[in-house]
């Protein structure tokens, strides 16, 4: 009987959903809400124009390619991301534009190796990228030295974006889990500075992994303000 509702709930959401006059901005978003929870290898026209309710041939009256949708996508992705605020320090606003970047990235992990990969950039990208260079710039960076910052900030979320992604654990739960899972496996004394720091930090109650990002961006950012001081 549940089997049933369901798929006459499905049926009303779907003739629902074609009423809705087809659009870019639909399609894209379609694509983005797919690709978040299946992954990018998930996404391609025929399964995108079947949850549309549409034929395929219908959604290239708004998009050129399944490239043309990535494209989108990631515009979306940097959409969500903090610009630097202005009538603040550049150290406080390219903290702030970071963490947010890695706050984004972490809900669109499949996102992570997109977003420098473009050669069609949208609007919301390119603004980006402008906003960050006219912070450092407005703060005294020659262009050499924005440029530097620039590929030194992203290097360091995209990095550490791509490397929290990728842990086999993601609450302090789990975190013990894993690390129990290996306790297991080896002689206590094996490898004892490895156990010491797990014991002493990872499975400290309160731990997580996100927190080390701000220590790294810090370092970073007093790096450059030392480059500009110098320069």
């Amino acid at each position: 009987m549940l089997g049933k509702v369901d798929s006459v709930a499905t049926r009303a959401n779907l003739r629902a959903e074609r009423r809705v006059p087809l659009s870019r901005e639909r399609v894209l978003r379609a694509a983005f809400d797919r690709t978040d929870k299946d992954g990018v290898e998930s996404l391609s026209m025929r399964k995108l124009a079947q949850q549309l309710g549409v034929e395929a041939m219908s959604l290239y009256r708004h998009v050129r390619n399944k490239g043309d949708i990535v494209d989108g996508m990631v515009d979306l992705v940097f959409a969500e991301i903090g610009l630097p605020p202005s009538g603040v320090h550049w150290k406080t606003a390219m903290r702030q534009r970071a963490i947010s970047a890695r706050e984004v990235l972490a809900r669109h992990s499949w996102a992570i190796g997109l977003m420098e990969s473009r050669s069609t950039p949208g609007p919301a990208t390119l603004q980006h990228h402008d906003a960050v260079l006219g912070c450092l710039q407005d703060a005294g960076f020659s262009i050499a030295l924005a440029a530097h910052a620039y590929s030194l900030l992203d290097s360091y979320i995209y990095g550490f974006a791509l490397q929290q992604a990728s842990l086999p654990f993601q609450t302090s739960e789990e975190a013990v889990e894993v690390a129990d899972s290996i306790r297991r496996q080896f002689p206590v004394d094996a490898y004892p500075h490895l156990m010491e720091m797990a014991v002493k930090h990872v499975l400290q109650p309160g731990y997580d992994y996100a927190d080390e990002f701000e220590f790294g961006l810090d370092l970073i950012l007093d790096g450059l303000e030392s480059a500009q001081n110098t320069a």
